[in-house]
């Protein structure tokens, strides 16, 4: 620090300016400066070139919710290092690390709230918590919003945005695969729909599971959604994959998904769906 970074600090007359670190936001597509309070307004979307950018479990509840009231759902805790594994840092540093950048326990939240008037129980994956990365705690917090779904007799709605399992966690980390299959085996049992919104990038152990058994399987535009990394497709088959493969346009063109939405009309989609699913639970 200079030295008069130093005094400034030191007077108290001196208020802090705006600089472009958050005046700004570089779009990650078109890589456009774009006011930040022009970016939120839009829903995150950049207003140049329409790129969704990744958001986490508090801006998608404010964003699906009526006037983006909800009720946090509390998850059971979840052993932190089971494996105590060591890669180039401890797995607990990282989840340290992760946890004082995102003020989030783990990857995975739930809430419950209104859409269109109609309850229902959102599980949002939060990207930048570890790449969203499914462990033991993101299956826990999974089953725990199944069940207070079917407690509450609403729809589920998953929102998937994941690198896939998590190493640190060996087999526990897939063991949740078939964790959350039965869960929602449960879902069905009891009537209730269960609406998947797949969001960049879901990959992974996560696609191979939760995230594409949805009854209805939407996604925003342009989201990365496959299993493998097309480079490790392309080193297998020793093919060219072709143009705009794992993107949701060409999901939805191959009937993968079922539709692709703009984030601006996400929640009268969901209310609309809910309405239609569970129209005896909505009334």
């Amino acid at each position: 620090m200079s030295w008069l970074d130093r005094v400034r600090n030191a007077l108290p007359f001196t208020a802090k300016r705006d600089t472009a670190d958050n005046l700004w936001h570089k779009c990650r597509q078109c890589q456009q400066m774009v006011f930040v309070k022009e970016w939120e307004d839009n829903l995150n979307v950049c207003p140049r070139c329409d790129h969704h950018d990744r958001i986490g479990a508090k801006e998608r509840f404010a964003q699906l919710f009526d006037g983006g009231l909800h009720d946090l759902i509390a998850s059971p805790p979840a052993p932190e290092d089971p494996l105590k594994f060591r890669d180039t840092k401890k797995y607990v540093d990282r989840i340290k690390a992760a946890r004082a950048q995102t003020g989030d326990r783990d990857a995975y939240q739930n809430a419950f709230g209104r859409i269109s008037g109609q309850g229902a129980v959102i599980g949002v994956q939060d990207f930048a918590f570890m790449g969203g990365s499914m462990g033991v705690a993101v299956g826990e917090a999974f089953v725990t919003g199944v069940e207070q779904a079917i407690q509450r007799g609403v729809p589920y709605i998953a929102i998937t945005a994941a690198g896939g399992a998590r190493m640190q966690e060996g087999t526990l980390s897939l063991m949740q695969m078939p964790r959350a299959t039965v869960a929602l085996a449960r879902l069905r049992r009891a009537g209730l729909p269960y609406v998947v919104l797949l969001t960049d990038p879901t990959t992974g152990g996560v696609t191979a599971s939760y995230a594409m058994l949805g009854d209805v399987q939407i996604s925003e535009p342009k989201a990365l959604i496959g299993f493998a990394g097309q480079r490790v497709i392309e080193n297998t088959i020793r093919e060219k994959l072709p143009e705009g493969f794992q993107r949701a346009e060409y999901l939805l063109d191959h009937g993968m998904i079922d539709m692709v939405v703009h984030r601006k009309q996400l929640p009268e989609t969901l209310g609309r769906l809910i309405g239609y699913l569970a129209p005896e639970k909505a009334a």
